[in-house]
């Protein structure tokens, strides 16, 4: 099972293309997997014939796991216990050097530190244990290793799926002589059920409201859009993924992250969308967002959202960020609240624009367009006045949107 981005620990086996006793041709599509990121095919890095499958559609299995075997045609049809998804071959005979590193490779070189083998209380963690608690946001100090003289292993981490044996019977037995329909969940919902869950266990949020006036960017939407020679159209999301951008400069403070032992604040912002997919959502990323245009950031948001929705999406392409969107505007949903995407330490949850009677000059009543906006943020990091700054910094750009053409 390859490994497809440092926060996927696991993939499901969708389909193979090819059956025991098959030649094999190198770089030819041998099955299909679905992680909690994406779907994809892989191919086999080596010729021969595939000679055993050892994990079955359907089947989820962890990165690294042999799935199948291959008899390599250039070994005369001795087995090498070759992964069908690695192009590292283990030493077939005595003095037989292994292949060079590959990226397929199961045993990698992490590329990022993820913080020291032993907690604080001097317990030794291992090292995939260490990464799946970054990955999760888990406190590793509240953990109690199982492993040998108190380890904390990856089995410590990993929040319980429920077993095979049917943990959803007693559930299932409330709604006996009901009519319904099992849904089987994919790997993309179980991961949203699991990280979310985490996140509004660990993360303790607090939440800031607040109604923004948008008549003058309506108004600058609609002449852009009229003058615009390019063909693309300007979305109020765009404004809004740039007014936060611009926020995060203005308040550096916000534009962190909880790092377990330190906080980590960031030089630029990284903005992440929530995307609806058919199964579930994506949260990619604008990079850099403060130093892009509104017309740069809309022809990215439109390629990043048809890739999210056909399933193309790269790990860079949603890893990182202080700061999500979510918007519902367009639902006719006037206000809510979302949950923090971890590691991330805010999210700005965006409702539709509504005419509301406001107070004018001298008393007199006006109507006015307003969107209420609600933000999210871990007080671990952010505490509430600094939240409220960043937000009259959100409000003030997007009640003087000139300023985001900046």
């Amino acid at each position: 099972m390859p490994q497809l981005g440092e926060t996927v620990a696991e993939g499901t086996i969708i389909g193979w293309h090819k059956s025991v006793g098959d030649a094999v041709a190198a770089g030819e599509v041998l099955f299909d997997i679905e992680t909690d990121k994406t779907t994809m095919e892989v191919p086999s890095t080596e010729a021969g014939v595939l000679a055993e499958i050892r994990v079955g559609a359907g089947v989820t299995v962890p990165v690294g796991s042999v799935v199948a075997v291959l008899n390599g045609a250039a070994a005369r049809d001795q087995p090498a216990a070759a992964l069908a998804s690695a192009s590292a071959q283990a030493p077939a005979a005595s003095g037989t050097p292994a292949r060079a590193f590959d990226p397929f490779n199961a045993v990698r070189t992490p590329e990022r530190n993820f913080g020291p083998a032993r907690t604080v209380n001097g317990v030794q963690v291992t090292p995939l244990a260490r990464r799946l608690a970054v990955q999760t946001g888990v406190s590793l100090t509240e953990l109690t290793g199982s492993g040998p003289l108190g380890r904390i292993t990856a089995r410590d981490v990993r929040t319980p799926e429920p077993s095979a044996s049917g943990a959803g019977a007693p559930i299932k037995a409330l709604f006996a002589g009901v009519a319904f329909v099992e849904v089987p969940l994919d790997g993309m919902r179980r991961a949203i059920a699991r990280r979310l869950t985490d996140a509004a266990q660990r993360i303790p949020h607090f939440y800031l409201s607040s109604d923004v006036a948008v008549d003058a960017l309506l108004a600058l939407r609609q002449e852009m859009n009229r003058e615009n020679g390019q063909g693309i159209k300007l979305s109020i999301n765009d404004f809004i993924i740039k007014a936060v951008a611009l926020a995060l400069q203005r308040v550096p403070q916000a534009n962190v992250v909880w790092g377990e032992d330190c906080l980590l604040q960031f030089k630029h912002s990284d903005v992440a969308v929530a995307v609806a997919v058919e199964n579930g959502l994506w949260t990619p990323l604008i990079r850099q967002a403060e130093i892009k245009s509104l017309l740069a950031i809309a022809r990215e948001m439109r390629t990043l959202i048809a890739r999210a929705r056909s399933g193309d999406l790269k790990p860079a392409d949603y890893q990182g960020g202080s700061c999500s969107i979510s918007n519902l505007g367009m639902y006719d949903v006037r206000s809510f609240s979302a949950i923090i995407n971890p590691p991330q330490s805010a999210i700005l949850a965006v409702g539709s624009a509504e005419r509301r009677a406001v107070e004018g000059e001298n008393g007199a009543p006006r109507f006015a367009s307003l969107m209420s906006v609600t933000l999210s943020c871990d007080h671990r990091v952010i505490d509430g006045r600094l939240g409220a700054q960043f937000l009259a910094d959100f409000k003030l750009l997007l009640q003087s949107p000139r300023l985001l053409m900046a």
